[in-house]
Formats: C-alpha cells, sequence, structure tokens
C-alpha cells in the first residue's frame, strides 16, 4: 500500500474540464487517467493536465481493463466522478415530484458498474442534490454498503468551502478499509464576488483571452443593462417600459435573470448559461456588461491561470465552465480522503 500521498493514485470519471481533477491532485492524489467524450472538454482538460491518459470515448464503452492498464499494476486508491444527472436538477424537476427522463440519469449506473469491478479501495462522487431521493441511488447506497464500502452521503453548499459561489451538491464518499465521513464545512470563512474579481482589470486592457469576451447585446438590452442598479439591481426594479413582457406575469419565478452580482456576497450559482444575463445573476456588480468567462471560472475556484479553449463556441465555453466542480470544492474532499487512507493504509 501507499506510503505518503505522492503514490496515491486516482482515475477521474466524467472528468470535463478538469476541476475534479485539479481537487484531487491539489490534496496529494496522482491522477492517473481521465474519461471524457465531449471534445471541448478534452481540449480544456488537455491544455492543464498534461500527465493525465485521456480515454477519449463513451463511458459506457470503457472497460475496466482499459482503466487497469493505465494504473500499471498500481492500486486503484479513489474513483472519483461527477456523472451527469440534469434529470434530478431542481430546475429540471420544476413542478414534478418525479426525475424528469434522461438518458444522462443513466450514467450514474455506468458509474457503479466500474465500482463493481475495479474494486476500488475509496469513492468519491458528486452530483446534483435531488439524486439523493431519487430510488435507483438509494438502492445503489445500499448494494454498496453490501459489497464492503462505508458510504457516506450529505447535500453541502460549497460557500462553506471557500468557494465564492451559492452552489447546493450532494457529495458521496465510499471506503472499503473503514469508516469515512464527509466534514460539513471547512472553515475557510465566507469568500465573496469583491474578493475575487474587483482587482481584475477592464476587459479591454486584459491581456488575458478569456478575460476579453464579452458578449454582445442589442441597444434596448445594452439600455436595461445600464438601467439596473449596481451591486446587486434586478430586472424587477427597472422602469416599466423596460420589463419584458414574459415578466409581467403573475407569480414569474427565475428573478435573478438580468440581475447584478454583489460584491460583499457569494455569487449566484454558476450554471451553463454564465456567460448570458438572461439565463440568470449573471451581470458584473459595477460595470455595465456579463461576467467574462474568466470571472466566472474564477467564482468556480479556478485559478487564474487555468486555461480554456477560446475559440469554441462561446456556449460551449459556458457549459464548460458552469458544469465543472469547483476545485476548491474537491480539493477539500480529496484531503479528507487522504487523510482516511494515510490512517488506514
Amino acid at each position: 500500500m501507499a506510503k505518503n500521498k505522492k503514490d496515491f493514485n486516482a482515475i477521474d470519471l466524467f472528468s470535463g474540464c478538469g476541476g475534479l481533477s485539479l481537487g484531487m491532485e491539489r490534496a496529494g492524489f496522482t491522477v492517473k487517467a481521465a474519461v471524457e467524450i465531449d471534445r471541448y472538454a478534452i481540449e480544456a482538460y488537455r491544455l492543464n493536465h498534461k500527465g493525465v491518459h485521456i480515454i477519449e470515448k463513451d463511458i459506457k464503452d470503457v472497460s475496466a481493463n482499459e482503466i487497469e492498464e493505465t494504473l500499471d499494476g498500481a492500486p486503484l486508491h479513489l474513483l472519483a466522478g461527477c456523472p451527469p444527472c440534469q434529470g434530478f436538477s431542481s430546475v429540471r424537476r420544476l413542478n414534478r415530484t418525479p426525475a424528469v427522463h434522461d438518458d444522462r440519469n443513466a450514467l450514474i449506473q455506468e458509474y457503479f458498474r466500474l465500482v463493481k469491478s475495479l474494486k476500488p479501495i475509496t469513492i468519491m462522487m458528486e452530483n446534483v442534490p435531488g439524486l439523493k431521493d431519487y430510488a435507483l441511488f438509494k438502492d445503489i447506497v445500499k448494494w454498496l454498503e453490501k459489497i464492503g464500502y462505508s458510504v457516506s452521503v450529505e447535500v453541502l453548499n460549497v460557500k462553506e468551502f471557500g468557494v465564492p459561489q451559492n452552489r447546493r451538491r450532494l457529495i458521496m464518499l465510499g471506503s472499503r478499509i473503514g469508516k469515512i465521513d464527509i466534514s460539513k464545512q471547512a472553515n475557510a470563512g465566507k469568500v465573496t464576488v469583491r474578493d475575487i474579481i474587483e482587482t481584475l482589470e477592464l476587459p479591454e486592457d486584459s491581456n488575458d483571452p478569456l478575460h476579453k469576451i464579452v458578449p454582445k447585446h442589442s441597444e434596448k438590452i445594452k439600455k436595461r443593462i445600464e438601467l439596473t442598479p449596481k451591486d446587486g439591481g434586478s430586472w424587477n426594479q427597472l422602469p416599466d417600459e423596460y420589463t419584458l413582457d414574459c415578466h409581467k406575469k403573475d407569480n414569474v419565478g427565475f428573478n435573478d435573470i438580468y440581475g447584478r452580482l454583489r460584491w460583499d456576497d457569494c455569487s449566484s450559482t454558476i450554471t451553463g448559461g454564465c456567460l448570458n444575463p438572461s439565463k440568470g445573476r449573471f451581470l458584473h456588480p459595477e460595470q455595465n456588461r456579463a461576467i467574462t468567462p474568466r470571472e466566472a471560472a474564477l467564482l468556480q475556484s479556478f485559478p487564474e491561470g487555468y486555461e480554456f479553449p477560446t475559440t469554441i463556441p462561446k456556449q460551449a465555453l459556458a457549459l464548460l465552465i458552469g458544469n465543472a466542480l469547483p476545485p476548491k470544492f474537491s480539493q477539500h474532499h480529496s484531503k479528507v480522503i487522504i487523510d482516511h487512507l494515510e490512517a488506514h493504509c
């Protein structure tokens, strides 16, 4: 078994642009391989994790033997992954009790197929909070316990772990070598939007290609943005002539759209629509524009030097950033696993 942190090996399933891998690496794991099918995500991952073998195929076509080959005989200490399960998200389930049918929901079963075959010492999975109440997930947790894993499941907010963002996520940890508990906060102190993006230069003055990407709007939208009060203002504070017809109806939800971030608070959840102010509270607190991809990535807790491809479609770029697991959140729970392995291996 491993004798120090550098000997602990991990595999990242559904790696996306690499938020989970970055957190694991910073905690002390060596990420041996990543599985991803999306070409833009692979491009971003490759820019930042040059030593990691990428298995570029559908998870359904990935065999346990293929993953074992990347380990070259070394033990698998951690099998981690964030299988897309959008059908369980709160937005997709709005006004519905059961999960929305979505083929991506079945990917959770692919993750556990590989757990069964590879028998890693520990496992970590992150997902949307709604998954916790899904019958199949409950059955899988029972199955994991039956085959020898101690399993802990919690729904946590990433803002409790040094991430400047209000984002609730399900985290599951499991171990074959002893009880493993999930810490519910990192005592990192509140990190605000101001802490992260206030000192960035203006996009037009930046040498960072990711920070120079700012969407273009019609004159009416530009005026709506200009009239939105600074530091937390929203569409419902605008004069009537700038209120969209769809917002004039009673009981309209999604009050955050065309809203500004607040300097001294966490950001709203950074989603796949994070570069479009019509998708949420994604206006800069002070400047008359939407946040840039660099600002969105920083609010996800990616370091300033993390690279993303800038020649891909803007919506694809937003999805890469918004769908990522915040690296600081991943790092904290990966460190819990490192400590557990050191204590038991």
